[in-house]
C-alpha cells in the first residue's frame, strides 16, 4: 500500500498523536531484549535505542534526554518530499528541538518532554493552516 506524496494533501490530513509516557534515547552496550523499544539506530559508537523511560530505568540504562514520542497520523510515502521539512521548520520557528524517525507508515517526532504540548499545537496548526489555504 503506497503512502501519500502530495504535500498539500498530507498537510491537510495531518494530525499528531502524543504518547502519554516519556521516552528516552539510551546507548546500549549490547542488544537488549525488545522491552519497550520503539526505535534502534546502529552507529559506530554503539546502538542507540528509544524506549520508555520506565523501561530504561527498569533495566538500568543511563540517559540524559527525556522526550515525548509524537506520531504523525498521516500515512506519508517514504519518498514524499516536504513533510519533514515543513513540520521541523515550524517546530524550529517555535524554538522546539525535534528528532525525526520515519517508519513505513508514519513519521515519528521526539521532542523535549516539557515542550510536548506546544509541539502538538504547532504541528496541528500546520494542518489547520493548510485547510484554510
Amino acid at each position: 500500500m503506497s503512502g501519500e506524496s502530495d504535500l498539500d494533501v498530507m498537510l491537510a490530513g495531518l494530525d499528531v498523536h502524543m504518547d502519554e509516557e516519556p521516552v528516552v534515547y539510551a546507548l546500549v552496550p549490547r542488544v537488549v531484549d525488545e522491552v519497550g523499544i520503539r526505535a534502534v539506530v546502529v552507529e559506530d559508537e554503539g546502538i542507540t535505542v528509544v524506549l520508555g523511560r520506565e523501561d530504561a530505568d527498569e533495566i538500568g540504562l543511563a540517559y540524559e534526554f527525556v522526550g515525548a514520542w509524537l506520531t504523525l497520523t498521516v500515512h506519508s510515502a517514504l519518498d514524499s518530499v516536504g513533510l519533514t521539512a515543513t513540520f521541523s521548520h515550524a517546530l524550529a520557528d517555535a524554538q522546539i528541538p525535534c528528532n525525526v524517525l520515519a517508519g513505513t507508515h508514519h513519521d515519528h517526532v521526539v521532542v523535549p518532554w516539557e515542550a510536548r504540548h506546544d509541539a502538538v499545537a504547532v504541528i496541528r496548526a500546520l494542518s489547520l493552516r493548510s485547510e484554510r489555504e
